[in-house]
């Protein structure tokens, strides 16, 4: 995981291209298609930033490119690179490849818990955590954009990379938008 600082430049970077090339598209907005056209680009320039690395940065990418108009418009705030991002399919298997060893260790693990005998009162308690956790896990899944596809360990992983990257992509807003107000009472 990189610096946030170098995030925070790589993300304005990216967001300035794609609002310059957003507005270039199409002169004569109005404000819902200009609101569109922000949020597009900033949740493309943040994926992007991230090169595709991360499961949550290729699903924003692909559930961007989905839409016809939309798509014209993420290959023009990607730039060259938008070919190489768009083609990173997210795919019910191939998001986290690298972790399917943890569902063997999971497995292992529930086949321990159920020989042990336990008290009525501790299967209760038992059973109404992991219903909790599993009801958490849900909408932690709805949440992180390609969530669905994640297993549990992957599902952490991505939702703090996800965490500092929207931390990031806030605190650059919030700087350009006090540096504007600045601007402006002057």
């Amino acid at each position: 995981m990189r610096p946030p600082s170098s995030l925070k430049q790589e993300f304005l970077k990216k967001w300035i291209m794609g609002l310059q090339r957003c507005s270039t598209v199409k002169k004569n907005m109005s404000i819902l298609e200009r609101k569109k056209a922000i949020k597009l680009s900033a949740d493309v320039a943040m994926a992007s930033a991230r090169n595709g690395k991360t499961c949550w940065s290729r699903a924003i990418i692909a559930n961007a490119s989905k839409h016809g108009s939309d798509k014209h418009l993420v290959e023009k705030i990607l730039g060259p690179e938008s070919e190489r991002l768009i083609a990173k399919k997210v795919s019910t298997g191939a998001l986290c490849n690298n972790r399917i060893r943890s569902k063997k260790i999971l497995k292992r693990s529930w086949g321990i818990r159920r020989t042990r005998k336990c008290a009525p009162q501790v299967a209760l308690a038992s059973f109404i955590a992991k219903w909790l956790v599993r009801k958490r896990t849900k909408v932690l899944k709805s949440l992180i954009p390609g969530g669905e596809f994640m297993n549990e360990v992957c599902l952490i992983e991505e939702t703090l990379d996800y965490i500092i990257s929207l931390r990031a992509q806030v605190d650059v807003m919030r700087t350009l938008a006090s540096t504007s107000e600045i601007v402006n009472h002057n």
